[in-house]
């Protein structure tokens, strides 16, 4: 053992070391040791408590300081406890069964531009209810793609500054863009003949006609003048004329009794 840096010590002058000064050298030691090794901050059972003092969350123990917690877990029984703990950890999870994660294939696929479309204003002459028919062409649909749509609410888009007035008419099919349309924020009425879609195959196009409900009826009827306005990515900003889509076929359900609104 080095006596040199003991005071008033010269080398060859010390007696034997006591016990005490042994062990506290030999816990000197351990801390260094161990400071080299362990990050107390990334340790899971190091705790200080309110009484300032440290604690072992794993093996109960109270300590004075961080180097005597850092010499504990040098110690048989920390040691013995993390294998305890590791062996029942390893127990446990094999018992557990594993759950596989879905796996979600990205689809990639090369778009070709937007699709022709055709809006049809409408109301029925019975209820005066108004509706809404869109007809969608999608002449270069992928094989075995089936056009889809959703409504989205103003605050889902990042186009145009959120207005509760209005929603969005989504219509998407590969390897075509998503186009959408600008309607009121009203409430669809989905009962019978009232909202319907049909993709016909054989000329490629994609129907879909619903209705507002009376409840919502605006007082100026003008507010369905404003379809698609200016800025929305979809068919406004196209800088051509709609398509001419030849109209329904015997496929189609039959329509609701309408007359173009005034």
């Amino acid at each position: 053992m080095d006596f040199q840096h003991r005071v008033a010590g010269k080398t060859g002058s010390g007696g034997v070391a006591s016990y005490s000064e042994s062990n506290r050298d030999r816990r000197e030691r351990l801390r260094l040791l161990a400071l080299e090794t362990i990050d107390l901050a990334k340790d899971p059972y190091f705790m200080r408590n309110h009484l300032g003092s440290y604690e072992c969350k794993l093996c109960l123990t109270l300590h004075n300081n961080e180097g005597s917690y850092l010499a504990h877990t040098q110690g048989k029984k920390h040691q013995a406890n993390l294998a305890r703990r590791a062996a029942k950890d390893a127990r446990e999870q094999s018992i557990l069964p594993a759950l596989d994660k879905p796996r979600v294939d990205i689809r990639k696929f090369v778009k070709i531009g937007r699709p022709g479309y055709r809006v049809t204003k409408q109301r029925d002459p019975d209820t005066g209810q108004q509706s809404l028919l869109f007809q969608v062409d999608y002449p270069e649909i992928g094989e075995g793609v089936t056009p889809r749509h959703r409504f989205m609410a103003a605050f889902e888009q990042k186009m145009e500054p959120p207005d509760r007035a209005w929603q969005y008419l989504l219509f998407a099919a590969e390897p075509y863009e998503t186009i959408g349309f600008k309607v009121p924020s009203r409430e669809v009425d989905k009962g019978d003949n009232k909202f319907w879609t049909l993709w016909n195959s054989e000329t490629k196009q994609f129907f879909l006609q619903f209705a507002f409900k009376l409840d919502t009826f605006p007082a100026d009827p003008s507010s369905m003048t404003s379809l698609v306005p200016s800025g929305l990515q979809g068919p406004s900003n196209l800088g051509i004329p709609p398509a001419r889509l030849p109209m329904l076929n015997n496929k189609a359900p039959p329509p609701v009794p309408i007359v173009p609104a005034s």
